[in-house]
């Protein structure tokens, strides 16, 4: 009989540290690996990451807090609380926190191939390296992730 998980606040796996991080809410071992979630916590002014598209997984995020400018190609949308967005496979996007207080939403992955590269990104950023496209392209190759900003064909 598969046994029911339940996250309390403050519990979960949690990636980063200070005002930005990432608290995994489900890593995929409680759904057959057919779901991630996540809680993101961005402050303002943090870089947005490249434009990009999955190839494998669709994303979703739900804003709890603060306002995000998702971009997508060349579109961009305002999303406030409660807002969804979903991310389906080989859409590019990429979002940012554009307010002046910390940004949360909930951040989906089916499956859940994403929760991985997350903590992979965690231990590029503690080892040092530096954030652009150089360092992100082996890293995304990785997870079916590609820069880009047009749709998949």
């Amino acid at each position: 009989m598969a046994k029911v998980n339940i996250v309390r606040p403050g519990e979960g796996e949690i990636l980063g540290s200070g005002a930005q991080q990432i608290r995994i809410l489900e890593n995929g071992e409680h759904t057959d690996h057919r779901l991630g979630f996540a809680e993101v916590t961005i402050p303002p002014g943090t870089p947005s990451p490249l434009q990009h598209r999955h190839a494998q997984h669709d994303e979703g995020f739900y804003v709890l807090a603060g306002t995000f400018r998702f971009t997508v190609g060349e579109d961009q949308y305002d999303a406030g609380p409660g807002t969804w967005v979903i991310v389906p496979t080989g859409a590019p996007h990429t979002f940012a926190n554009v307010g002046d207080e910390n940004a949360v939403m909930l951040n989906t992955f089916t499956p859940d191939l994403y929760v991985q590269y997350f903590r992979d990104f965690k231990a590029m950023i503690d080892s040092g390296q530096p954030v652009n496209a150089e360092t992100m392209q082996p890293l995304w190759k990785n997870y079916a992730t590609e820069i880009s900003n047009e749709y998949a064909s």
